[in-house]
């Protein structure tokens, strides 16, 4: 699939590969007010001293201590950035500070003597963990319910997604989270309320930070793994919606309220021009949940719209299309209200859910059905027993259905499904089995340990003809490494930075200036600083450990030029060749994304950070801007994209 047409409604916009500097909106979060001198100087210096203390528990040697210094960390960050960035946005928001740096200081005390009793309290509270993503410290809310105690019953874990609020720093949300329960606080249950990294409508590194956020509860206070449920509001609703059908076997049930479903229907850009491009389109279907609606037999779902609500549309949208599935979507609709709770509906919603809720989920069902467009999603999380490898076609509707219909016999149903595996199906036994596959048979044998029966078979299409086989030739588009361009920013990644000497100044100083916005907007915008290396500095434990993000050309960045003779995209000092497409390099500058040459299991993305701008007045519109690969023309009075496109499912331009 590929896609090149000029992007001439972006004339006049700074592109930087993020786009993404100009926006709409202005900064993200807004700029806050004036914080008096005095008071100012008080309070960095109460920063400084709960960063000493911060430093030394990281050091410490106690193993407590190296645990839940995060617990403490995030206290010093809220009130650190906001000193830092310009992120006060109300008087009251200093004795907060105050409020939150009292707390720090007192779990540091805790903590250096020997004790976490937080870890121990019911009622609100407030955590942080480490992210994988970028080792950036990250705040979540809990609420406990009077009736834990460490080591007791495994009890209910629900996850709560806030709305949007441009102003929500970490500074406001854990004023937030110390002092309101929430819409929802079940009885038995640990509520936990991700921060989301700000404002995405938890995509991209706030859809990590959700499951990183309730992994982390659930060691921290035992929860039971088969009773976990996702709920939201308004943005988070569209969090919820789309959480839930990409992710349904994670979660025994889901309660979306209000919130967004799809990017064309919610925000009407198809309606006039400037449309999107064909490839941003493409890539909706990366976040729309109406295409994954079949994923909703796997869990089930209560929706919430006020009657008057202009965002009823995300669940009559989505009633549609479960009922294209053969399904009815459960919908309660408070009478006579806008954007909220009706009372009445909102009791009722929580004593359906509560029911629902009382009982675990099936584990292993025998029965597996779900959809998806990407290996992104390639299966149903926790109930998975059949796992997508590789798809025919990228971004083109993929259907599994799989049962296991009498010992030993499986029947498979695939629609662009070009490889699969089947790991541990449920009730197995040691002997032949047989696997029918769109109607071909194939047999294979259950290995015993003495134990336990062992079955991992993988299945690949060849021809028209499915076979068994070992291994699957690389490199392939598969689960993880399928792109596109954003999709690095949800796993670990490190920025590389050239030291050397560019090919071309000016395309070396579009690369400059790209770089320090990605880094700026990362900060802002999801909430953390990157790991930054440079080019001289790389070695292999980081090819092993994260995603290479690499800057410059292969003249100046050492790790670039190392690998440049492997990659999808032919650059010499006089070229860029893309496919059939060719370029001068002293006037365009590629960027693109493909498995790392010095390590296939993680990627290499160069001259680009996430491709859609921090705000364009709907979080709806926070879905890829660009694909697989992108060319920048330096010519005329700004750069542009002229060309863009995805690579093939053997991630090769054709």
């Amino acid at each position: 699939m590929k896609f090149a047409r000029s992007l001439s409604w972006f004339a006049g916009l700074w592109l930087a590969p993020l786009l993404w500097a100009a926006t709409p909106r202005g900064q993200i979060p807004p700029p806050g007010i004036v914080v008096p001198e005095t008071l100012r100087q008080e309070l960095t210096a109460e920063v400084t001293e709960l960063g000493r203390q911060v430093a030394e528990l990281r050091r410490s040697a106690n193993p407590q201590a190296h645990d839940l210094w995060p617990d403490v960390a995030v206290l010093h960050k809220a009130v650190d950035w906001a000193l830092r960035y310009d992120e006060f946005h109300a008087t009251n928001q200093f004795a907060q500070a105050r409020e939150l740096l009292r707390l720090g200081r007192e779990r540091a005390a805790q903590l250096a003597g020997g004790d976490a009793p937080w870890t121990r309290q019911t009622g609100l509270v407030v955590r942080g963990f480490v992210s994988r993503i970028d080792d950036s410290v990250q705040p979540y809310g809990v609420v406990v319910p009077t009736n834990w105690v460490a080591d007791g019953p495994a009890l209910r874990l629900d996850v709560w997604l806030a709305g949007r609020d441009e102003k929500r720093t970490e500074l406001r949300f854990l004023h937030e989270r110390l002092r309101s329960k929430g819409d929802f606080t079940p009885a038995n249950t640990v509520v936990v309320h991700p921060y989301g990294r700000y404002c995405n409508a938890y995509k991209f590194a706030g859809e990590s930070d959700v499951f990183e956020a309730t992994l982390h509860a659930q060691r921290a206070y035992g929860t039971d793994p088969q009773r976990r449920a996702i709920r939201g509001f308004s943005m988070g609703g569209g969090g919820a919606w789309h959480l839930a059908a990409h992710f349904p076997g994670f979660w025994r049930a889901a309660a979306p309220g209000a919130g967004f479903v799809d990017t064309p229907g919610y925000t009407g850009i198809l309606a006039k021009p400037p449309l999107p491009t064909p490839w941003e389109q493409t890539l909706w279907r990366l976040y729309d949940v109406p295409g994954y609606a079949a994923n909703f037999r796997q869990l089930d779902v209560i929706a919430y719209s006020g009657e008057l609500d202009r965002q009823k549309l995300a669940a009559d949208t989505m009633a549609a299309a479960v009922r294209r599935e053969g399904m009815e979507l459960r919908h309660l609709i408070g009478p006579g209200v806008e954007h909220k709770y009706e009372p009445t509906t909102k009791s009722e919603l929580a004593r359906q859910f509560d029911l629902l809720m009382a009982a675990p989920r099936e584990m292993n069902p025998r029965r597996l059905e779900f959809t998806t467009f990407t290996a992104r999603y390639p299966d149903q999380g926790q109930l998975a027993w059949f796992a997508v490898e590789k798809l025919q076609r990228h971004w083109e509707p993929t259907r599994v259905k799989a049962e296991f219909v009498a010992s030993n016999r499986i029947v498979i149903q695939t629609t662009n499904v070009a490889a699969f595996r089947l790991v541990d199906p449920p009730g197995l036994a040691a002997g032949p089995v047989a696997v029918e596959v769109n109607g071909q048979k194939l047999s294979g044998l259950v290995h015993s340990d003495g134990k336990e029966a062992s079955f991992k078979p993988a299945f690949e299409l060849r021809g028209r003809r499915w076979r068994t086989v070992k291994s699957f030739p690389k490199p392939h588009k598969r689960p993880g490494l399928q792109g596109p361009m954003d999709d690095a920013f949800m796993g670990r990644f490190l920025v590389v930075r050239p030291t050397g000497r560019a090919w071309h100044p000016e395309a070396a100083a579009w690369s400059a200036a790209a770089l320090e916005q990605f880094l700026a907007d990362w900060r802002a915008q999801f909430r953390g600083e990157p790991r930054v290396k440079n080019d001289v500095e790389v070695s292999d434990a980081d090819c092993a450990d994260s995603n290479l993000i690499l800057w410059g050309d292969p003249g100046s960045n050492r790790v670039l030029e190392r690998i440049r003779r492997k990659l999808p995209v032919t650059w010499s000092r006089s070229t860029v060749r893309i496919g059939t497409l060719a370029a001068p390099a002293s006037a365009n500058v590629p960027t693109f994304i493909c498995p790392n040459p010095l390590n296939p299991e993680r990627y290499v993305v160069v001259n680009s950070g996430h491709t859609f701008a921090a705000w364009a007045g709907t979080n709806a519109r926070q879905t890829p801007w660009l694909p697989d690969w992108a060319l920048f023309s330096l010519t005329g009075d700004s750069p542009a994209v002229t060309a863009a496109g995805f690579f093939d499912e053997t991630w090769q331009a054709r």
